[in-house]
């Protein structure tokens, strides 16, 4: 059956449509993104404003026309931290559910951290072992440790780097005591829990999703996504620790131009560099493997396991 997979995150508005069955892997058919950046529309107590509501509406009902015009059968909606943590985000649901007919299931911190962490057992099987993920997004940054499908442990940080950038990188540049003041607060926030999972023993692999640890490892030198899904990538913890302070010292332009750095995404390379910087620190990672699946795909195969068991 054809599904698709409605993603409202902090950055943009993610439909992906796959074919999918049980017991098969889900093959990508379409993909319809915008960027609307609802991290950025809240206001100074913490709600998102009707523009910004009216424009997450508008974005919705752009997707389901395009889900319509390539016939997805079941719609799968979901929003994470930006709606999540808005002060008004029952009002914001409800809007968005009377205008368009989407009801979007709000995913807890540590939902989107196991759901990622099934996409890349899955990605990776059983082979692999125990398996460390990480995954930084907009608004926040998930880890997940485990064995299995579902991880013995799973926490989400306000690590984001859109949330990052947007509350303390006001410069472009950015000044070295800001860059400085940002590494401190993200390393104390990931020093927080990195016992609860270093007592678990050592990983057999370590491994990150989303565009900012892909976009982090292209300008390292990994290949090009148009080389394919099944190109392995990894990003090594001396060449990030390279391009901190080179990114640091570059306008939100000069980013842009960098290898698979895209424009939406340039302003905010900084803030995610340095969060993938002090948990590679952290948890003593050298080096670590780059998975093309996360929380789209993660939310695709738990639907398909319900089928399967139904």
């Amino acid at each position: 059956m054809r599904l698709g997979v409605l993603d409202v995150g902090s950055n943009t508005v993610h439909l992906l449509v796959v074919d999918a069955h049980p017991g098969a892997r889900p093959l990508p058919a379409h993909s319809h993104k915008a960027d609307l950046r609802l991290a950025q529309l809240l206001d100074d107590a913490g709600h998102i404003g009707t523009d910004g509501v009216d424009k997450l509406i508008a974005v919705v009902r752009d997707a389901l026309q395009a889900a319509e015009d390539k016939g997805v059968e079941d719609l799968l909606p979901f929003a994470t931290s930006a709606v999540r943590e808005a002060g008004n985000a029952d009002e914001v649901l409800t809007r968005v559910a009377e205008e368009t007919g989407v009801r979007l299931q709000v995913l807890s911190g540590e939902e989107e951290a196991r759901l990622t962490f099934l996409a890349v057992r899955r990605w990776f099987g059983w082979s692999a072992g125990r398996l460390l993920v990480l995954d930084i997004g907009g608004g926040s940054l998930e880890i997940a440790y485990g064995m299995d499908e579902e991880p013995d442990a799973a926490v989400s940080l306000p690590l984001g780097a859109g949330r990052l950038t947007a509350g303390w990188l006001p410069g472009d540049p950015p000044t070295p005591d800001d860059v400085r003041a940002l590494r401190r607060h993200v390393r104390a926030e990931i020093a927080r829990t990195v016992g609860e999972f270093s007592r678990r023993g050592t990983p057999d692999h370590v491994v990150a999703t989303s565009k900012t640890f892909k976009q982090l490892a292209r300008i390292a030198g990994a290949a090009r996504s148009a080389d394919g899904l099944y190109v392995q990538r990894e990003l090594k913890h001396e060449s990030l620790e390279a391009w901190v302070p080179r990114l640091a010292g570059m306008t939100t332009a000069q980013r842009a131009e960098l290898p698979g750095v895209s424009e939406g995404r340039a302003g905010q390379l900084l803030a995610g560099a340095l969060v993938a910087e002090g948990a590679m620190d952290l948890f003593g990672v050298e080096s670590l493997e780059i998975c093309p699946w996360a929380l789209r795909e993660g939310v695709i195969l738990r639907r398909l396991d319900h089928m399967d068991g139904a």
